[in-house]
């Protein structure tokens, strides 16, 4: 057993990922033989990621606030403290903050055998990001 009490500092999101103000705080990422990372995700009103697959997918879960999600083909979900949501591998996808609200959420992925966890792409068109979601 491990225990962590002094974290790493708090990371902004790198422009090329990330569209608006975002922070990384990670919470898990063990080392060798564990491939889990896990990060708690804090968005200010309107930022969001960039197009994003995971090798071995990615679960979300809503701490505070309310958020955006899409997955390539699919409509813009709203997500609300307290959801929880499963990305499956591979899977083109983004998410982020509604565009008058925080969101935090916990994001936990699994690494690859090379250590990729994250494959990035393009940027969100804001226009489509916070199109009507009434859902």
């Amino acid at each position: 057993m491990h225990i962590t009490r002094n974290r790493p500092d708090t990371q902004a999101g790198p422009a090329e990922n990330f569209t608006g103000a975002v922070w990384l705080d990670e919470v898990a990422g063990p080392g060798l033989p564990s491939r889990l990372r896990m990060f708690n995700v804090h968005f200010a009103p309107g930022a969001h990621t960039a197009w994003h697959t995971h090798p071995h997918g990615q679960v979300l879960h809503v701490l505070a606030g309310e958020g955006r999600v899409q997955r390539e083909g699919g409509e813009v979900e709203v997500i609300r403290a307290g959801d929880t949501v499963w990305i499956e591998p591979d899977e083109w996808h983004w998410h982020g903050a509604g565009p008058g609200t925080f969101m935090t959420h916990l994001a936990a992925v699994e690494a690859a055998d090379d250590g990729t966890t994250t494959c990035w792409g393009r940027h969100v068109d804001d226009a489509d990001a916070y199109a009507d979601t009434a859902h």
